[in-house]
């Protein structure tokens, strides 16, 4: 699954388990028009993690436009209140940098292809960049 938004803030390392999990929120924009031919906006919050290297948490800023490939998992906990709660997790595989919002230096960052050889790959076509480390 594959999803395209920016960042709605920067992204924070935090220990879990045996290693470091990357979490960052991503805002996705959609719209269509109503019956009365009216355009609707709506806006969708993921929340995300991102295992592989906590690395990539300094290029995660808020504003940055990403594509995200990954896929979502459902979560139930009560909380210290006694309510229960509910909520979706996007876990990322692969981030893709779109441009507009990140750094001039995430320009230069490293990537990992799936056969594992890294390399430097620079953004200067508007292409994107694909970030898996």
């Amino acid at each position: 699954m594959n999803i395209t938004g920016r960042l709605t803030r920067d992204a924070e390392v935090r220990t879990a388990g045996n290693g470091k999990v990357v979490s960052f929120s991503v805002a996705v924009n959609d719209s269509y028009r109503n019956r009365n031919g009216e355009r609707v906006q709506l806006t969708e919050y993921y929340s995300c993690s991102y295992w592989r290297t906590a690395k990539i948490a300094d290029f995660l800023t808020k504003g940055t436009l990403v594509e995200l490939t990954g896929w979502l998992t459902a979560r139930a906990w009560v909380g210290n209140d006694g309510e229960a709660h509910a909520g979706l997790n996007f876990n990322t595989s692969i981030i893709r940098f779109l441009g507009g919002g990140y750094r001039e230096q995430e320009q230069q960052a490293p990537t990992e292809n799936t056969q594992g050889r890294r390399s430097a790959q620079g953004n200067t076509n508007g292409s994107g960049q694909d970030v898996p480390f």
